[in-house]
């Protein structure tokens, strides 16, 4: 929403979302920011969720009263996990219900389209984050009323790794009159364990906390006092901040599983305990293109050397790493023993980053070394045989048709072993490598390009490394039950559990006999007469939560599954099974890819919200562009906008108050001086020299970086020349140097010079400007490149409204507005259109680096990228800018 930021008034904001490494059902933030004259109160916030056998029911509530005698403008935003549907979403003001509306996606288009076009801002979900969308919506209130918000949403947990996890982030920031968090489990099997603990309870808020826990019921709550949510005594701010977390799983008998029967539906649980592990027969299939260049590369080594200690014995591996070549480790699958653990460890060390990438001869390749291993009775009879590919890029090498790979790694494999795919960064191609999981029986992930990205892939491993059922199938009547949801499982992995729903055909269970099979250690096969549990008896004082939660199961999990089987298949397949999911989705009022939720405003009737659930590739595009981060790594926008030149060479405008910036390249023949910084009030000047690298490339196209700045203030009497070699400063008359090889500084009346060896030059003039000069040394007799600066400025605000150069130009304000968002050349960096100083430009998404947290990987930053020299986007040429001397003026 675009006025978010400017907001003068109260903000709620309640979140609840996914989160790694444990699967989470909702993490809930409460977050408010003060008004700064209290004319609005937010006086109830209140998170109520409800799990009925797995199934979460979530009610966020918010009251808010406009204090003052005028009208206020009031916003609610909840962060809600990507894997949940929106079902529900009311405003209560002056007595009226404004209900939310949902509608084909189609349909609401054209209301959304038309609100656009009345100049509204009208999407009310963004992405947000690595697991979750923000969901945000504003009203105008009233002098002297209140707003009651309401949302809800509902999902299906997922067991992993043993548990179900719920997590409560809560940052109220302000003592709330009635603020509470209540969870109630219901879980007819028995509820094995359930654990609650937080990262910001106290021993005297501990006691706040109720749990209270039965047989098959549990129920947990937190509500104190705004006195109690005191951060200390005499302060008006709260200790309420961080997470809250319930933790829970159930009891679990060997046979059936448990099967659930409630209005005609039924629900079958299965995940038997203390079954023996199947051994694993695994290829890693890594990518060491030039892209995993740096931080990925490196965590991708490490988490390698951490998964292949945790092989069990009995297991079996193998290691493929490529580019555009394929080196393998050995050319047989091998036996973890110490001995090839320790071998394997010593190739994963030397994994490194190279050149293109051929995936579709690295996943072959995998798939050949198992179906040899196989033929050759290598591995256990009895076991699973698996590839595990993590690339960071789309295939640009060999074959890189996406279709083409997906028909010859589907024909390779031929439903023999399974394939998933590990997507590293938000530069991959998720949906080709989703498709590829889906047709080989296995399943995609997203690795985000983090800090934490070693432990994520180590999850994702710890998921599927304990197979313990194989090609697992369970069986109903025919005469009995429809529309059922998969009922044939490629593995069940230990921690997790397989679920099942249908519709009853007629409610006489009397000959409802259910069967399963699978292959594990040993054949599994269990049958018997399935029994119907009373709710009634149960839960005698709590009938009324439960009504038609089975139907609503099946219809969520039945929509899940359709929309990830509506990726594969024929068009005409796709086209049925995509019907019939947005058929569902309206039916049952469930906000998913397919459909979206149409608010309409009191004081907006004709220009209504639309609330969508974003795909994949949408939320991988609002990454792209910046418009999202998935907590980039060491990466914080400053608090003052930053240019800087640095690269081939790149020059970068970094605007935070804007959460974007503005990139463009120089290219130029070597020896070029440009002008970079040129006040003329102020008598500061600064300008720039390239060179080339040694050796011209075969298309001509000479790489250039800056090799020499001369910095000149006229005023302070400073004159100041910063090469690779050395740095020479003009002093009464001579020229005294000092060396890049050691640590030195130099204080003068007018100018500071800070040296730190090898690395950077601070040069800090008197009341006015700071630069920052870095060194990029490059071996001595690298056959290519030389060493080059980096030229960064900082306090610009310091300088004169008259600054100009390549770079001053940009040093007070720049205004641009881009639209028409469509795909580029690369799929990694689309294109827009830039309205820039009447200019309209085609301008392309894309990264630059920031090298001064680290002069060697540097920090990755989106930026919009201006083509042509920075033609629209500069004042004038970039020829304008060549001047004579480095300490000549134009």
């Amino acid at each position: 929403m675009s006025g978010l930021f400017a907001v003068q008034r109260l903000l709620l904001c309640g979140c609840l979302g996914l989160v790694l490494p444990s699967l989470v059902f909702g993490a809930v933030l409460i977050s408010l920011e003060e008004a700064a004259d209290a004319q609005v109160e937010v006086y109830s916030v209140t998170v109520d969720c409800t799990v009925t056998s797995r199934f979460a029911h979530t009610v966020i509530t918010s009251k808010a009263l406009n204090k003052a005698n005028s009208s206020q403008e009031i916003f609610f935003e909840v962060e809600l996990p990507k894997t949940a549907f929106i079902t529900n979403f009311t405003m209560e003001i002056e007595g009226r219900v404004y209900v939310g509306a949902v509608k084909e996606k189609e349909k609401a288009k054209k209301q959304y389209e038309t609100a656009v076009k009345a100049g509204q801002t009208a999407a009310l979900v963004r992405a947000s984050g690595r697991k979750m969308e923000k969901f945000a919506v504003s009203v105008n209130i009233a002098a002297l009323n209140n707003v009651t918000f309401t949302l809800t949403h509902e999902e299906l947990l997922q067991r992993k790794l043993g548990q179900y996890e719920i997590l409560t982030r809560v940052k109220p920031k302000q003592r709330i009159q009635e603020f509470k968090i209540v969870t109630n489990i219901y879980e007819p099997q028995g509820i094995s364990y359930v654990d609650v603990h937080s990262t910001f309870l106290s021993n005297e808020l501990l006691p706040l906390v109720e749990k209270t826990v039965t047989d098959k019921k549990a129920h947990i709550s937190f509500s104190p006092t705004l006195e109690q949510q005191r951060s200390c005594p005499d302060c008006e701010g709260s200790v309420i901040d961080g997470d809250f977390i319930v933790k829970y799983d159930v009891k679990r008998e060997k046979g059936l599983g448990d099967i659930q029967v409630t209005n005609g539906y039924f629900v079958h649980y299965f995940a038997p305990p203390d079954l023996r592990r199947v051994p694993m027969n695994v290829v890693f299939v890594i990518d060491e293109s030039g892209s995993m260049y740096g931080t990925k590369i490196k965590q991708t080594r490490e988490a390698m050397l951490a998964i292949i200690q945790d092989l069990h014995e009995e297991d079996h591996f193998g290691i493929i790493t490529f580019d555009d070549q394929l080196r393998v480790w050995k050319s047989t699958l091998q036996q973890a023993t110490d001995q090839t653990v320790k071998d394997a460890l010593e190739f994963a060390e030397k994994i490194t980053s190279r050149g293109a990438t051929d995936i579709n001869g690295a996943v072959l390749k995998g798939v050949e070394m198992l179906r040899t291993a196989r033929r050759d009775e290598i591995l256990p009879q009895r076991s699973s045989d698996m590839i595990i590919l993590l690339t960071d890029g789309m295939p640009n090498s060999g074959v890189s048709n996406p279709g083409q790979i997906h028909k010859n790694v589907r024909e390779a494999i031929g439903g023999n072993m399974s394939l998933n795919c590990l997507g590293f960064g938000n530069n991959v191609e998720y949906s080709f490598l989703d498709v590829m999981s889906q047709q080989n029986k296995g399943f995609a992930r997203r690795i985000f390009e983090d800090s934490d990205a070693t432990l994520q892939l180590q999850g994702f491993y710890e998921e599927v490394s304990s197979p313990l059922l194989l090609e697992v199938d369970l069986k109903y009547p025919s005469h009995a039950v429809d529309f059922l949801t998969t009922n044939h499982f490629n593995q069940l992995f230990n921690g997790s559990e397989i679920i099942v729903a249908g519709r009853l055909m007629d409610n006489n269970m009397d000959n409802f006999l259910v069967e399963v099979f699978g292959v594990g250690h040993e054949d599994y096969q269990a049958q018997g007469q399935a029994s119907v549990s009373d709710w009634g008896v149960m839960y005698p004082d709590e009938e009324y939560i439960f009504g038609d939660f089975t139907e609503r199961l099946w219809a969520y999990l039945t929509i899940q599954q359709l929309l990830d089987k509506s990726k594969v298949g024929s068009p005409q397949e796709k086209d049925n099974i995509t019907a019939k999911a947005l058929e569902m989705s309206l039916l049952y009022n469930f906000v998913t890819p397919l459909t979206s939720m149409v608010v309409t405003k009191p004081e907006t009737d004709d220009t209504p919200q639309v609330a969508d659930k974003l795909t994949e590739e949408q939320r991988q595009k609002a990454e792209r562009m910046g418009l999202t981060r998935a907590r980039p790594v060491a990466y914080h926008p400053p608090s003052r906008p930053t240019y800087l030149v640095d690269g081939d060479p790149h020059f970068l405008i970094e605007l935070p108050d804007r959460e974007d910036a503005l990139c463009f390249n120089i290219n130029a023949k070597p020896g070029t001086i440009f002008t970079l910084v040129k006040d003329q009030m102020s008598g500061v000047l600064v300008n720039g020299q390239i060179i080339g690298d040694k050796a011209v490339p075969t298309d001509g196209q000479i790489n250039t970086y800056f090799e020499r700045f001369g910095i000149v203030h006229q005023t302070l009497g400073v004159n100041l020349e910063v090469s690779t070699q050395d740095i020479s400063v003009l002093q009464d008359s001579n020229w005294v140097k000092l060396q890049w090889s050691g640590t030195a500084s130099l204080k003068g009346p007018n100018m500071d010079l800070h040296v730190t060896k090898d690395r950077s030059l601070t040069v800090t003039l008197k009341n006015s400007v700071k630069f920052v000069i870095l060194l990029h040394k490059v071996w001595k007799k690298h056959p290519y490149h030389r060493d080059y600066l980096g030229f960064y400025t900082l306090d610009s605000h310091l300088l004169s409204p008259s600054v100009h150069g390549l770079l001053g130009q940009f040093y007070h304000s720049i205004e641009f507005e881009v639209s028409n968002l469509r795909p580029g050349q690369s799929p990694e960096k689309p294109d827009a259109t830039m309205l820039v100083k009447g200019h309209e430009l085609n301008v392309t998404r894309g990264w630059q680096r920031d090298f001064r947290r680290d002069i060697k990987k540097g920090e990755s930053i989106p930026c919009w990228f201006i083509h042509n020299n920075g033609t629209g986007l500069i004042d004038g040429e970039a020829t304008d800018y060549i001047v004579s001397g480095l300490f000549s003026t134009l």
